[in-house]
């Protein structure tokens, strides 16, 4: 990445306060490289403008900001409307397929099963991390380069407009929603609600686009509505999919194999990755991936490369137990299908389940945590540890449902979870599951 600031200023509908060249783009002044455009970000607690000096002290080339200051800068009127701007003018200088990505669980899940699969078109480009929000999400597209084939963006979403935002300079032909879940439920008041705003998306694609949706989602017909006259393919395990998953087989910890049907041609493909849940995504991967013009065998081969980011799945060792950590985030479709897979990988020892409380979940929380200990009340786990505003009503319903007493237990701390697996180890899997707040991955440091 090599741009002068004049450039970037016409880019961002601004004024260059001199000449300078900028190697990359930062939010975070602590972050801040020799070269890179640090991005003052006026938030409700802290003002990046106050932070600029540190920024240039670190080697900033320049800064984007509201207001004047001294040094290097590009000064604009709206951060926000700015980095929109900017984006938008490297999108429409790309004419590949641009993949957006959203939903309420297994968006970074999906998007690198999407590169993965994408792969033998050429040069990928994706959304780096998590990076789908406002500042971060435009910060993709300064990276496009003339080798690039496909464009792949996640999109999340806080509240309605946040994915029209997005939308707005993502300017994606092809959309997937991986399902309508829980996920910022307390922000839009109800699940029709987070459909309603995922929907976003689809009223975002040009006519001649492309809506992948998830065949067995509650929601289903409220986005095909709202996709209207857009093509829709759908992917899942029901008989109504284009894409259908119809086999799947874990191998370990970190592979599974899965195999199905696309529009009458059978598939199998390796995940790099287990569980049930994941060979839904999987399978809109290779849905987004064809629709981009990728075959079917060189999509399927491709999946097996993916590369999942810390805390989906991860394998990890614990005084020589196998530690699964899924600790990005949490919800009930999310714990339901960790807690399946807990209880189908090969297991020499014992199985233990440590969760967490699943924020933001609004009016629904509470018959959402009961809906876990009726659950784990019939699971094959040997041991569950639950830690957490709300994980009483998981252990009230676990024993109202007649789970064995003895076998679930509820903490008060972090070090309370330690002490309960001080016992466990050789032969032994951990499974480790809670909202992100809760920083659960501290037990194990």
């Amino acid at each position: 990445m090599n741009y002068s600031l004049s450039d970037l200023a016409r880019r961002f509908v601004g004024t260059a306060s001199c000449e300078a060249t900028v190697t990359g783009f930062v939010t975070d002044n602590r972050e801040v490289k020799t070269g890179d455009l640090f991005i003052a970000i006026k938030g409700e607690k802290v003002d990046g403008h106050n932070f600029t000096s540190d920024a240039f002290a670190r080697g900033a080339a320049a800064c984007l900001v509201e207001r004047s200051i001294d040094g290097p800068h590009i000064l604009v009127e709206n951060v926000v409307e700015a980095l929109a701007k900017m984006a938008r003018s490297f999108r429409t200088e790309f004419g590949g397929p641009v993949i957006g990505i959203t939903g309420s669980a297994g968006k970074t899940t999906t998007k690198e099963f999407c590169a993965a699969a994408c792969s033998s078109l050429g040069e990928v480009l994706k959304t780096q991390g998590n990076r789908n929000s406002e500042f971060t999400g435009p910060l993709l597209w300064p990276e496009l380069t003339a080798n690039t084939k496909v464009a792949i963006t996640e999109m999340g979403m806080r509240g309605f407009g946040q994915i029209a935002h997005l939308a707005s300079f993502n300017l994606p032909n092809i959309g997937v929603i991986t399902n309508i879940g829980y996920s910022h439920l307390e922000l839009v008041g109800s699940r029709e609600g987070i459909a309603k705003a995922k929907g976003e998306l689809l009223e975002a694609l040009p006519e001649d686009g492309t809506a992948i949706l998830y065949s067995e989602d509650e929601y289903l017909g409220n986005l095909i509505a709202v996709a209207g006259e857009r093509r829709i393919r759908l992917f899942g395990q029901g008989g109504n999919a284009d894409c259908q998953v119809t086999d799947y087989a874990a191998l370990s910890w970190t592979s599974a194999r899965i195999g199905g049907v696309l529009d009458g041609v059978k598939w199998e493909a390796v995940m790099p990755t287990v569980g049930r849940h994941l060979a839904n995504n999987a399978a809109a991967a290779i849905l987004a991936a064809t629709e981009a013009g990728v075959s079917l065998v060189d999509a399927c081969a491709g999946l097996e490369g993916a590369v999942l980011p810390p805390m989906r799945m991860e394998i990890r060792d614990f005084q020589g137990a196998t530690l699964v950590m899924d600790n990005y985030n949490s919800n009930p479709p999310a714990v339901l299908g960790a807690l399946q897979t807990l209880e189908e990988v090969p297991c020499e020892g014992r199985r233990v389940a440590v969760l967490g409380t699943m924020r933001e979940l609004g009016e629904e929380s509470e018959e959402s945590h009961r809906s876990i200990g009726r659950r784990l009340s019939k699971a094959k786990i040997d041991r569950i540890i639950v830690y957490g505003d709300e994980t009483e009503l998981i252990q009230d319903e676990f024993l109202r449902r007649g789970g064995v007493a003895d076998r679930l237990v509820k903490v008060e701390s972090l070090n309370a979870i330690r002490e309960e697996l001080s016992g466990f180890g050789e032969g032994d899997t951990i499974l480790v599951k809670g909202s992100r707040a809760l920083e659960l991955e501290r037990v194990f440091e």
